[in-house]
């Protein structure tokens, strides 16, 4: 099948791909899942079936032959060493939903302290494919480290639990149709005091640390692709109308033709098509493009042709620059060449029904037109790293976004290293780990046009500062990668004057580019752009009917920053609290700020929605007049008259 998108919104695409190319894998053992009951739901829990997350997982490099691999597949706990006899051929014995969590109900397992495990199911390539083309295999994520096997052969070893990877499997294929994959998983998440990226994970939840996520929680796919093909797509366009591309491709060859052809925006109309080499580099400009905003999120469709046409993907564009100057004596973050105040919420991205995963698109989608509706422009996508579809979601629907790197765990006793104190990182080998992750999530993502800043480290945590000073060089480091966005360096507590932002986390009130502060914050950097990184907080307890029922998160309930006792007095000390940080927009450098936070999670309350998404906080009109209140005193102080659209529908 052969799909043309250029008149029709890329991220419906997406579903239209899926339902055109729905040849689902015929399964081992579809019978036997069931949906478990866990401490709570979420309005669409019961409508994810067994087919879940249907659409093509890939929105920026998307081929019309493909096959989804999501459904029930098979599951058995696994102990350490089992590896060395991968159970081929044998019913595991449970079956599990992919793609959600092993702790999550969604998975129909709800494991408890799942460090090993073991996933089998089998699949057949489509027969219309072509025969000359290779079939790759994809998993958007896995936490943490998968072993592949394809028909009893090892075909692959991944480690990071937040990063796509792809597996050429075409040669170990079964010549009668029918193919077994077997997948290890081991996550350690924080056992035995482990350090690697794991965001809120822990294997002992309490209050802001979050039940873990083990095994698959994306979406698991294959393609049918020529020897020679694209494999990565970087590419970013300016407000001048300058684009730059990087069309990274396959096979022998060192490099090979390429042709781009970008449609106007909502229609198949050509604008123009140009010409490069894969594998190097290369840049043409669009004439008067319409510029990407939270206002205005105009996108571009375009096509990839790799060697003629052999190799064709969909993709898509949005032009914007993002870059910081100074107006009226204070440094600002730009877009687009003007100052836009930055107003977001702290997003965790955590499900009671999924975890880590979204029972579905439009539940996904959901919690960013709240937000939109709220009045907000921004978020900030908190040490935790979504799907692909997030990411388009975002872009189409104009939300701003800070993107954490998942951090690895606060730090390591001193028994277990050699120093005095507490330890930030256990040894150089866990930070040449984290740098390696850190690649692959700025190369993953950094063609997203939503995304305007990147955060190397959240209130210390893996931050070291006993053998070096690591964000000096990796700020470096990242403009190589991706010039062409900011970066928060540290994000609250040890800064070291690197980064493009001044970061400062209060609880509840605001302390934004302010002269005064409180530690572990540190005095405002007026070389640099100030941002109040965390603040509010405040938390408004809830009936047992909305709450995550585990006792444990209950009794930390308390715990909260703040707790107001009604909504009505909820929403009152919101409104002193936003007209602070007006003050501050006013006075003195406050240029962006991060609410905390867009849903509850586990034993905290202090969402803008509850954790199941069925209550919705803020009284909307005093919201939006608080919130409209920070942009206009913005503009006074330079920036663009920037006011609030009404939320997209359509999605």
């Amino acid at each position: 099948m052969r799909l043309s998108i250029g008149i029709i919104s890329l991220f419906w695409a997406t579903t239209v791909l899926a339902s055109s190319n729905s040849r689902f894998f015929k399964r081992v053992n579809n019978t036997g899942y069931e949906l478990k009951k866990g401490p709570l739901d979420t309005p669409w829990t019961e409508e994810v079936g067994t087919d879940p997350w249907p659409e093509y997982p890939r929105p920026q490099r998307q081929r019309s032959d493909w096959k989804n691999l999501n459904g029930v597949w098979q599951y058995r706990n696994a102990s350490d060493g089992e590896i060395a006899s991968p159970p081929f051929g044998q019913d595991l014995g449970q079956s599990v939903l992919v793609p959600f969590c092993l702790e999550s109900a969604l998975s129909g397992i709800m494991a408890k302290w799942a460090i090993w495990s073991w996933y089998r199911t089998t699949f057949e390539v489509p027969s219309d494919w072509n025969s000359d083309n290779r079939v790759l295999l994809t998993f958007g994520a896995v936490d943490y480290e998968a072993t592949i096997f394809v028909n009893q052969k090892n075909v692959t070893f991944h480690r990071g639990g937040y990063f796509e990877f792809t597996v050429d499997v075409t040669d170990y294929l079964s010549v009668n149709g029918t193919n077994e994959l077997v997948v290890h998983v081991y996550d350690p998440t924080d056992k035995d005091l482990i350090q690697i990226p794991i965001g809120k994970q822990t294997l002992e939840p309490s209050h802001i640390f979050y039940t873990p996520c083990s095994g698959i929680w994306q979406t698991v796919w294959l393609e049918s692709a020529p020897i020679s093909h694209v494999t990565q797509l970087d590419i970013s366009a300016d407000m001048e109308g300058n684009v730059n591309v990087t069309v990274h491709a396959s096979g022998n060859q060192t490099s090979g033709p390429v042709d781009i052809t970008i449609y106007e925006p909502g229609s198949d109309e050509i604008i123009s098509v140009f010409s490069g080499e894969s594998n190097s580099p290369f840049q043409f400009k669009v004439d008067s493009p319409k510029l990407w905003s939270p206002d205005s999120p105009t996108l571009y469709n375009l096509t990839v042709e790799l060697d003629g046409g052999k190799d064709v993907i969909h993709s898509y564009t949005g032009f914007r620059t993002i870059s910081r100057g100074e107006v009226d004596g204070v440094q600002r973050p730009l877009l687009n060449g003007e100052f836009v105040f930055q107003f977001g919420t702290l997003d965790q991205g955590y499900w009671p029904d999924g975890l880590h995963t979204p029972p579905n698109k439009e539940a996904m989608v959901y919690d960013i037109q709240t937000l939109k509706k709220i009045g907000y422009n921004m978020l900030r996508k908190h040490i935790k790293i979504e799907n692909s579809l997030f990411y388009r979601a975002c872009d189409e629907l104009g939300l701003l976004l800070i993107q954490d790197m998942p951090s690895l765990r606060p730090s390591v006793p001193a028994s277990t290293a050699p120093c005095s104190e507490n330890l930030r990182t256990k040894n150089e080998e866990v930070q040449k780990e984290f740098e390696r992750q850190l690649d692959l999530f700025i190369e993953q993502h950094k063609s997203y046009p939503s995304i305007i800043t990147w955060v190397i480290y959240n209130e210390g945590w893996g931050q070291e500062k006993k053998r070096e000073l690591p964000e000096l060089r990796l700020t470096d480091h990242i403009r190589s990668l991706d010039p062409t966005r900011l970066i928060n360096a540290a994000s609250g507590w040890d800064d070291h004057g690197a980064g493009d932002f001044h970061d400062n986390h209060h609880y509840a009130n605001p302390q934004c580019g302010t002269p005064f502060y409180s530690t572990p914050s540190t005095p405002y950097d007026p070389k640099r752009i100030g941002i109040q990184g965390e603040f509010g907080g405040i938390g408004h307890n809830l009936t047992a009917e909305n709450l995550w029922k585990v006792e444990k998160a209950i009794n930390e309930i308390n715990g909260t920053y703040e707790i107001d006792a009604t909504l009505e007095h909820w929403n009152y000390r919101a409104h002193i609290l936003l007209s602070e940080l007006r003050d501050q927009i006013e006075k003195f450098a406050c240029s962006a700020a991060i609410w905390t936070q867009t849903t509850d999670v586990e034993g905290e309350v202090n969402g803008m929605l509850s954790y199941d998404r069925r209550i919705l906080r803020p009284d909307l009109d005093q919201w939006k007049a608080d919130i409209q209140a920070l942009y206009d005193a913005a503009s006074a102080r330079g920036g663009r008259n920037y006011t609030m659209v009404q939320v997209q529908t359509g999605f």
